[in-house]
């Protein structure tokens, strides 16, 4: 069957990746903000002397919520490592684009994490990272000195990409083996994830998107001890589809994610509504 043709009621029948589908948006995100705690508590509990979290911007909320909660519990975080997964990077692809501005990733987290939690709970700067378009194998440093990556979250663009791990362009072409090996490294994004993340974060101006970003390689993705994935974009029904019911392919970069030992996708029920057409 054409994967796009998966009616809702047997979405995930069969797949190797295990599907979890909640009612509401509202339920994926603070199943998301719990897979947090409960991940660092586990890693904790199993001896880890760091946990170990790769980690992405959307989808949002799950970080006020988890930031909540630890200041609640009193929390305290200083045995954890968050390695966010990318960042746009300015023109010249030699650097991030400034903190000042709306788009930038680690403007978000300093403002809906790391500021809202107490400061005697927080993470140790050296333990906040980002990969560094200097400095690509910092993120590998890094899960290398800390024993491995326990958990990587994420969730998946238009393209199939996670992180922003787009599939090759049209006349391009790279084998599996190969793109499972690809490391941390600077992307020039396609034009489906500009134009997508414009409409999601500024109102279809696709000019606003950089055309450059760093990003963690499917190679770190792969590697870590378990993933769990997150959707509640009514744009990701036709690719969820196309990951859990698909071949495993480059064209559909989260496709790979049908090997892995670990594997959890958590959507909104409204993104297994079968992908057809509706003109409004």
């Amino acid at each position: 069957m054409n994967p796009l043709r998966v009616p809702k009621e047997k979405l995930g029948l069969n797949s190797p990746i295990p599907l979890e589908v909640l009612k509401e948006d509202t339920a994926v995100i603070q199943r998301f903000a719990d897979d947090l705690m409960s991940e660092f508590l586990g890693a904790k509990e199993a001896g880890r002397q760091k946990a170990v979290f790769i980690i992405p911007v959307g989808p949002v909320g799950q970080y006020d919520i988890w930031a909540e909660r630890c200041n609640a519990e009193g929390l305290g975080l200083q045995d954890l490592v968050l390695i966010n997964m990318d960042e746009y990077l300015t023109e010249d692809g030699q650097a991030f684009i400034p903190l000042t501005d709306p788009l930038s990733f680690r403007k978000h987290m300093q403002a809906h994490f790391i500021a809202k939690l107490a400061p005697e709970l927080a993470p140790p700067p050296e333990q906040l990272l980002f990969p560094d378009p200097k400095d690509p194998r910092i993120v590998a440093r890094a899960i290398e000195r800390y024993g491995g990556c326990d958990v990587c979250f994420g969730g998946i663009g238009i393209t199939g990409h996670v992180a922003f791990n787009d599939p090759p362009e049209p006349g391009e072409t790279i084998s599996l083996e190969v793109f499972k090996e690809l490391p941390t490294r600077t992307v020039r994004l396609s034009r489906e994830t500009r134009l997508i993340n414009s409409i999601t974060t500024s109102r279809g101006n696709i000019d606003r998107i950089p055309k450059l970003a760093v990003t963690v390689g499917m190679k770190e993705i792969l590697e870590s001890r378990k993933v769990r994935i997150y959707m509640n974009r009514t744009w990701q029904s036709a690719i969820v589809r196309k990951v859990l019911h698909g071949p495993v392919t480059p064209s559909v970069p989260a496709s790979l994610l049908q090997g892995h030992p670990d594997v959890r996708f958590t959507i909104a029920e409204y993104v297994a509504e079968i992908p057809e057409p509706q003109l409004k």
